[in-house]
């Protein structure tokens, strides 16, 4: 990798892109600093505390620490992240949307992006009512006396903070695009791994001050030993997930020989491979965000937590059964990620296509008829990696809860959520790709990369 940003560095086209994506970059964490009117941040609720709900410590790994200082980038790109899975969703099944989508070009993806930042901005609306609500709950608003008329005071804050967020969401939005046209990597994919990244300072911090205890010769040494293991467990989950995420299954396709004029073309071999992992953290994203609606339930409306009535029970029901150390939230977790691991790999790999543009180029799969029986057999192959890839996703997701569940109020402060790690590996692996493949298109004939 270091070697990969040192070529491209010596590239001048490259070192543009690189230092338009690290000043997109900078602007990014600029606008996770800047408050947002009527927001009190010094009363927000400690970190701590907002993990106890699910969605909340899903929007706090999405968001960073915007989210827990409640600043203007604090929605983060979760509505957009939502809009695209709704605008996949819908590709499936709405015909215009998929021959769009398929047939469309450059201008049926442009209209599907400019469908999917109205679905962006309608998520963003809805997202941030419900953040405001949870703020509302929490004290942490502060009374506006501009009018004098007490009513139109509050609907007048819950504007001013709702279009906060709102823009904040689709100006990250903005960013993430322009990183694609004019950086290196995936915008959003970058915006994602600077938020978890942003979070390792505090984890660092916390995991020191909880784990210390005073100056005793004991404690100090079982400190170190804790923070050694903590090191080796991180190396070995780096080194993991880096070759389960490469790791793919290959499917030797041979090409028939054929005589095109006085040339004989074809009787080559090749290599269709398919990925261990092809939908990377697309089932934990989803099912995270249906086993966390019971907790944002419970959340949005204020006093739940004191009520007498159905709030306060539903929302002593879900703090018991549908948070972290929680078993029932372990097992519905797993059970959905594995079923969205299936359903994504459905919707969005189609072997029945893969047969038919082998059999139109003259290629077919040894021991296989061409048609029918080649995507069947593909299909064959597909349903078997889907299911080590999706137990693969259900490990890295479940092993943190586990942690959690037997070690709460130690280690289990600072797990670092398998799902964070897999996103900061599967970017860095995903830019560091890129980069090589854009480097194949230099040369280098005195130790200069040159275009070629």
């Amino acid at each position: 990798m270091l070697k990969t940003l040192r070529d491209a560095w010596n590239v001048p086209e490259l070192r543009k892109k690189i230092l338009f994506t690290l000043f997109i970059v900078v602007l990014y964490r600029i606008g996770s600093v800047i408050p947002v009117p009527y927001v009190n941040p010094a009363l927000f609720s400690e970190v701590a505390a907002i993990t106890d709900s699910s969605l909340l410590s899903y929007f706090s790994i999405i968001a960073g620490e915007a989210f827990t200082k409640a600043t203007l980038f604090a929605l983060s790109i979760s509505p957009y992240i939502t809009a695209s899975i709704v605008m996949q969703l819908l590709a499936v099944a709405i015909p215009a949307l998929e021959r769009l989508s398929k047939e469309g070009g450059e201008e049926g993806r442009r209209k599907i992006d400019k469908y999917t930042r109205y679905v962006t901005i309608g998520l963003a609306l809805i997202t941030a009512y419900g953040y405001y609500k949870y703020l509302k709950s929490e004290g942490n608003i502060v009374n506006v006396k501009l009018f004098s008329n007490a009513s139109f005071n509050t609907f007048f804050t819950a504007f001013v903070i709702i279009a906060c967020y709102c823009a904040g969401a689709a100006l990250i939005m903005w960013l993430g695009e322009k990183i694609n046209e004019h950086g290196i990597g995936n915008g959003i994919s970058i915006i994602l791994f600077i938020n978890i990244l942003s979070s390792v300072p505090q984890m660092i911090y916390t995991f020191y001050y909880t784990n210390r205890v005073g100056e005793d010769p004991m404690a100090m040494h079982w400190f170190v030993l804790l923070s050694i293991g903590v090191i080796l467990f991180f190396v070995v989950a780096i080194a993991f997930l880096v070759y389960m995420t490469n790791a793919e299954r290959r499917i030797k396709i041979t090409y028939a020989k054929r005589v095109q004029g006085r040339k004989m073309l074809g009787g080559q071999s090749s290599d269709l491979p398919i990925k261990l992992n092809m939908s990377g953290v697309m089932p934990i994203i989803f099912a995270q965000s249906i086993v966390s609606i019971p907790s944002t339930i419970a959340l949005i409306y204020p006093g739940a937590k004191d009520a007498s009535g159905f709030s306060g029970w539903w929302y002593n029901f879900t703090n018991n059964w549908f948070s972290y150390t929680s078993w029932l939230y372990a097992v519905i977790f797993l059970v959905l990620i594995i079923a969205f691991g299936y359903f994504y790999i459905a919707i969005s790999f189609n072997p029945i296509e893969i047969a038919n543009n082998l059999k139109k180029n003259g290629g077919f799969v040894r021991g296989i008829r061409p048609g029918k029986p080649t995507s069947d057999y593909i299909q064959k192959i597909t349903n078997r990696i889907t299911l080590l890839g999706s137990l693969f996703l259900a490990i890295v997701a479940i092993v943190p809860l586990l942690v959690n569940i037997f070690l709460t109020g130690s280690l289990g402060i600072v797990a670092f959520g398998g799902t964070s790690l897999l996103i900061v590996v599967g970017v860095a692996l995903e830019t560091t790709k890129e980069l090589e493949a854009q480097l194949t298109t230099y040369r280098r004939p005195t130790g200069i990369f040159k275009k070629a």
